[in-house]
């Protein structure tokens, strides 16, 4: 499994842009669940962006939505910027900490989050079910995708000794369970609607608002 490390520095002087190498390896395969997943129209805010990479490919796949990233690192917002500059859907990227309490924005009709349960402290997935909950509207879904664990299900090799190197790295980091994200999620009123198995021992989970 690759190193927890978000993206790679940037390789020329002055360049903002990061780069994710996980990105072109995932993001066909979560794209085309999105297609499936998300409203016809309407507006995605993507918390933790990151790179900005996935945000920028999405865009111009799915020209009929609006995307709004965010993070809370200035270096990604930096990043998100320049990889969508010039797509003429995607908002500028907002900070959001997917643990605060309030969010810059009022409303979504879809939440996406990529590979952040397991690289940021439990703090930060009850965050991001709350914060969804408080902007989707009744069905609207939050998408989650990254390496979970399943009661009853053997988790890869590869994915064991990532969890072990997220630990030492930081012991508030690690693999999350899909049961624990689930109810995390129903204490904020979002039902557990499927969860997709994806390539290389990823799993998609989408959760949606219940009527309030």
């Amino acid at each position: 499994m690759a190193d927890p490390t978000p993206w790679m520095p940037a390789d020329a002087p002055g360049e903002v842009r990061k780069h994710a190498p996980a990105t072109l390896r995932n993001r066909d395969a979560i794209a085309g669940m999105l297609v499936e997943i998300l409203p016809v129209t309407g507006l995605v805010l993507e918390i933790a962006s990151g790179s900005g990479e996935h945000c920028a490919f999405f865009a111009q796949a799915m020209c009929g939505h609006d995307w709004q990233p965010s993070d809370p690192d200035p270096t990604a917002l930096a990043s998100i910027a320049a990889w969508t500059a010039g797509i003429g859907n995607v908002r500028p990227p907002l900070a959001i900490d997917a643990a605060a309490e309030d969010w810059p924005i009022d409303r979504a009709d879809a939440a996406l989050c990529i590979n952040m349960a397991h690289i940021s402290p439990w703090s930060a997935s009850l965050g991001l079910m709350a914060g969804a909950a408080r902007i989707l509207a009744q069905g609207g879904p939050l998408i989650l995708y990254g390496p979970y664990r399943r009661q009853g299900v053997p988790t890869a090799p590869s994915n064991e000794a990532f969890d072990e190197s997220l630990r030492a790295r930081d012991p508030a980091w690690g693999l999350r369970s899909v049961e624990a994200m689930t109810r995390a999620a129903a204490a904020q009123g979002l039902a557990f609607d499927r969860l997709v198995e994806m390539p290389a021992n990823n799993l998609m989970l989408v959760y949606r608002r219940r009527p309030a």
